[in-house]
């Protein structure tokens, strides 16, 4: 686990060194163990280490054999060890016994379709100074985070945004015309971020820049291959299998691992798979002073039933208010989601004690643990109704006053990226155009969630909102405040429900 700077700069002839030490250095809460730089006439990389794997050998930017290519890494492959056997029958040399090394010796033997053999987190880059090529990729959820920044020739990249603030070349603007989304999502639902010029790298992407040209292409996406033979039994079982080698995968390190433990079902789940082999495992728990508003109590009861350590800190509500502008300097981008706060404090009582914890992102998303999930169930059973016949219910309902039901038989007339609650989850469209004083043309944010709609049509409703916020809701809030709130205090954070198998 790091974080990592880059640049590539059209004839700058500035102190290349010192820029990308700064850049590096901005960053040095994703790495505070170990720093560590590569620079040549066109490109500049840097480093910052969490040392999880291989303490002493692990370090960063990583040459090949013949040093014509370099990679700088950020993340954990799951399944590096099977693959680096599979290099060393093909007669690759390694150096080290990193997980980092596999990626590098694996791009040299399969090129891109590296990314199909990956199991794990990750974002990574591998500068090939011979092609005078670079090639980046991140991991399929967008669990770890990857931004770059093109403008006039430069093309800078790295794991957070503040680190192109170092660079002479970084223009910063807002993007303003971005504003309406961000208020209506609480977050941009594409590739753009608020700053102009700069964007992410979407889950399930890899990126190839060479001669001042970016070409980026998609190398996964989710398949939902509905099986209804199988019984309830049957996929309670399964499911359980999967998940506890899962749950073993994520615990390879050479340091030890704990878990965060929340009220919720899911963390439970892992905190419980964990336990089955390690019962010294310590869990970490946050409430606040406000007891009616604290969860507490149940993760701290669920730990002694099942007979593992667990440490917990409470916030109070001064601490709450005046931890945010510090949490938003590590967010870059804003995120209004306040459970950002509690995590931030859970994080940093954590790094007291463990480097790396397991958690439950993404256990919602995959399972449907979400309200709106069982709405659309209910809507499934309503579309059996011909189209015409639901929009003119919904066209007489408008005209009555409110009853019982009102609200459904309205939206039941929509389809379903229309009535897709995330698209308007701060403030609606027509709120947006009463309070911005200016009109920035904006399209019905709704109209930002349909693409992904219209790529799982055929699917029931539920499975077609899972995978919108697999997509959106879950890359752009859930994943990354996860990961902001975890490696501002230098603290690697797992995920073992988004897991694939390869």
């Amino acid at each position: 686990m790091c974080g990592f700077v880059g640049f590539f700069t059209n004839g700058y002839g500035g102190d290349r060194d010192a820029v990308i030490k700064a850049m590096a250095d901005r960053i040095a809460h994703r790495g505070p163990d170990q720093d560590d730089y590569y620079v040549d006439a066109n490109m500049a990389l840097g480093f910052r280490r969490l040392s999880i794997i291989d303490l002493e050998g692990g370090s960063q930017p990583i040459r090949n054999e013949d040093g014509t290519k370099v990679l700088v890494f950020n993340g954990e492959i799951y399944n590096f060890q099977e693959l680096r056997k599979d290099l060393l029958a093909k007669g690759h040399v390694f150096k080290t016994s990193t997980d980092s090394e596999v990626l590098l010796h694996g791009y040299e033997e399969y090129g891109s379709e590296l990314l199909q053999k990956l199991r794990g987190m990750y974002a990574f880059v591998i500068w090939d100074n011979k092609a005078q090529k670079l090639f980046g990729a991140r991991d399929i959820f967008g669990i770890k985070p990857f931004y770059y920044y093109q403008k006039d020739g430069d093309f800078l990249f790295g794991s957070e945004v503040k680190s192109f603030l170092e660079h002479p070349s970084f223009c910063l603007e807002l993007n303003e015309e971005r504003l309406p989304e961000y208020m209506c999502y609480s977050y941009i639902p594409d590739e753009e971020t608020m700053f102009r010029n700069v964007y992410k790298l979407l889950g399930g992407h890899y990126f190839e820049y060479q001669n001042g040209t970016l070409r980026i292409h998609k190398y996964y996406d989710i398949q939902y291959r509905i099986d209804e033979s199988k019984s309830l039994e049957d996929w309670e079982s399964r499911i359980t299998e999967e998940f506890t080698k899962s749950v073993e995968a994520h615990q390879i390190s050479d340091v030890e691992v704990g878990c965060f433990l929340s009220s919720g079902v899911d963390s439970s789940y892992v905190v419980r798979e964990v336990s089955k082999v390690a019962k010294d495992v310590k869990t970490f728990s946050v409430g606040y002073e406000e007891e009616k508003y604290s969860e507490l109590p149940y993760a701290q009861d669920f730990s002694r039933v099942i007979g593992v350590q667990n440490i917990s800190n409470k916030v109070s509500a001064d601490e709450f208010f005046e931890a945010n502008q510090i949490i938003q300097y590590y967010m870059d981008e804003p995120l209004p989601n306040p459970s950002e706060v509690p995590l931030y404090f859970l994080a940093q009582n954590a790094r007291k004690y463990v480097k790396v914890v397991l958690s439950g992102e993404g256990a919602d998303e995959l399972f449907g643990g979400y309200p709106m999930y069982l709405a659309g169930m209910h809507f499934e059973k309503y579309r059996k109704i011909p189209k015409g016949l639901r929009r003119t219910v919904a066209s007489a309902a408008k005209k009555f006053p409110n009853f019982k039901g009102k609200n459904f038989l309205v939206r039941g007339g929509l389809e379903p990226y229309q009535r897709f609650m995330r698209s308007n989850f701060v403030f609606t469209y027509g709120d947006v155009n009463r309070y911005l004083k200016k009109d920035y043309h904006q399209k019905d944010p709704v109209d930002y969630a349909r693409p992904y709609f219209d790529k799982v049509q055929d699917l029931d409703e539920p499975t077609q909102l899972q995978y919108v916020d697999i997509h959106t809701w879950m890359l752009f809030d859930i994943l990354q405040k996860a990961d902001r709130m975890s490696m501002a205090n230098s603290l690697e954070l797992r995920v073992p429900f988004l897991d694939k198998k390869c």
